[in-house]
């Protein structure tokens, strides 16, 4: 074999070893990433379950308004980043069902720029709603307080 020949052998195990050490620090890296994430994601789901836990014990000792909380605790469980969410709909019928009756109800501004009458209708409507399912609700946010994703 000649020298030009051995020289080129040993110019691709240098190339091939240095892409192996590339490759090797870009798996590692990446797995550090996946690690980070992963945890980043269990501390908002933490986060999120300390909230919903504490907005749902407001509801049941009526520190809280059941519209309000029925609004708050919907969009935290939409907000959980957990695969294969269950239907929470199935699982907490009078949330879900007051939050659908009062979620298109202007709010603040909007609310502002209605007629006193208006205003009044949909209190009479919302505070009819919220007395039809407070027990169902009430049922609702003791589930809610075990809650785990």
């Amino acid at each position: 074999m000649s020298s030009i020949a051995i020289s080129f052998i040993v110019i691709a195990l240098f190339i091939i070893a240095g892409l192996a050490f590339y490759a090797g620090k870009l798996l590692f890296m990446l797995n550090k990433q996946n690690k980070k994430m992963t945890q980043t994601k269990q501390q908002r789901v933490s986060r999120l379950m300390e909230s919903i836990h504490t907005i749902a014990m407001a509801v049941e000792q009526q520190q809280c308004n059941l519209s309000e909380g029925c609004i708050r605790l919907y969009h935290l469980h939409e907000s959980l980043p957990i695969d294969n969410k269950p239907d929470y709909a199935s699982q907490y019928p009078g949330l879900y069902t007051l939050y659908t009756k009062v979620s298109n109800l202007p709010t603040h501004e909007a609310r502002n720029k209605l007629t006193t009458l208006d205003r009044k209708t949909q209190d009479n409507a919302r505070e009819t709603a919220e007395t039809e399912l407070e027990s169902q609700i009430l049922r609702d946010v003791v589930k809610l307080q075990s809650f785990t994703p």
